[in-house]
């Protein structure tokens, strides 16, 4: 008989209030949750799955809103590099997004939605929401945590937090903190959703007219970041979009432009604008070092989790000089790991694309775990 606990399209309440790092606390908290594969009979072989700032839970299945296949159905699945035929795979919807967990577009006390009334949360507010799932789903210990950008920051704060519970932490292009020129970005993202007339200082869900103008363009600034330069040029160079000649106008005269507008336009319909500030705000405020008195190797000094860091070459967002830094923090506190910097032309991107080496490498770090 199949486990209630485990499958597709679950949401549960959390039994109790979710203390945050801003203060106070958020209650009820509620989680939606996607699972893979079965659970063994000692709970060995549970994988947590962190998803990216634009993610969600839908890892391996059919989006609801899109229609489209998950975002790492090349990775997940029977057969492929997280097996489930051999692992348990749970991808939660981390708090403060949009895709059933608690956010801002849930209700608060008063029956109407949070809106900017939503506390503002941190990756740690994330992960600690994570192992309340994990306690609700009877999972003691993780065979692994897998999370590629943001998720690897959630990857790395399981570590850091709860080093017990993890016995293997995959952190693939990600860093253990936020520079300014990655809060820049995201501030102008933020400003584009803000400046919007529609956004109404968040206060939008009422009457179904979203900031939706300022989100695409928010969507549009970090997809540059998303990609490299090599792959632009690749792609697109200075083609023309279904014209011979220039207009002379603002029209989208360049294929990349229509490219980007079409990636702002299509994200509108699948994500919440006041969700993107909640999020990017939680990735700023990221530091690792900062939570352990100015130092890094402080996180993980004498840690028994076993590492991977994985970096990818033309990665301008989170360059491998990041993932150097965790290498280096990692070894100095004594927890042992294995770094690998893989060549791939797609930028940040490319933790999702195929890239067969990281096949490879996200494979042979699980199997060496030995389950």
């Amino acid at each position: 008989m199949a486990d209630a606990r485990f499958g597709l399209d679950r949401k549960i309440t959390l039994p109790g209030p979710l203390a945050l790092d801003g203060g106070g606390v958020l209650a009820p908290v509620e989680i939606a949750y996607e699972s893979y594969g079965t659970l063994n009979a000692d709970g060995s072989n549970a994988i947590l799955l962190c998803h990216a700032l634009t993610g969600d839970q839908y890892v391996a299945s059919t989006h609801p809103i899109t229609g489209k296949p998950g975002w790492w159905t090349r990775m997940v699945g029977p057969g492929k590099p997280i097996d489930t035929n051999r692992y348990c795979v749970i991808c939660p919807n981390v708090v403060g997004s949009c895709m059933g967990s608690s956010g801002p577009e849930s209700l608060g006390p008063d029956g109407k939605p949070f809106a900017m009334r939503f506390p503002v949360i941190t990756i740690r507010d994330m992960v600690r929401a994570q192992a309340l799932l994990l306690d609700h789903l009877g999972i003691e210990a993780l065979y692994a945590v897998v999370g590629g950008s943001m998720g690897g920051m959630q990857a790395l704060t399981w570590a850091a937090t709860y080093p017990t519970r993890v016995r293997a932490a995959l952190v693939i292009a990600s860093t253990a903190r936020h520079s300014a020129q990655n809060i820049a970005f995201h501030e102008v993202g933020r400003q584009a959703i803000m400046a919007d007339p529609n956004w109404r200082g968040g206060d939008y869900y009422h009457d179904g007219q979203a900031p939706d103008a300022g989100l695409a363009v928010a969507r549009m600034a970090a997809h540059i970041t998303y990609l490299s330069e090599h792959g632009l040029t690749e792609k697109f160079g200075r083609r023309l979009q279904d014209r011979s000649a220039k207009t002379f106008g603002f029209d989208a005269d360049f294929q990349v432009e229509s490219y980007l507008r079409y990636q702002g336009l299509s994200f509108t319909g699948r994500f919440d604008a006041n969700s993107y500030l909640y999020i990017t705000r939680a990735m700023d405020y990221f530091d690792l070092a900062e939570d352990h008195g100015g130092h890094l190797a402080n996180a993980f000094r004498g840690s028994a989790t076993r590492f991977c860091a994985v970096s990818f070459d033309t990665d301008w967002l989170y360059p491998t000089s990041e993932s150097r830094n965790i290498v280096h923090a990692l070894n100095a506190g004594g927890a042992p790991v294995s770094f690998m910097e893989l060549s791939a032309p797609f930028g940040h991107d490319s933790f999702l694309l195929d890239v067969p080496e990281l096949d490879r490498v996200v494979d042979g770090f699980l199997t060496a775990g030995g389950l």
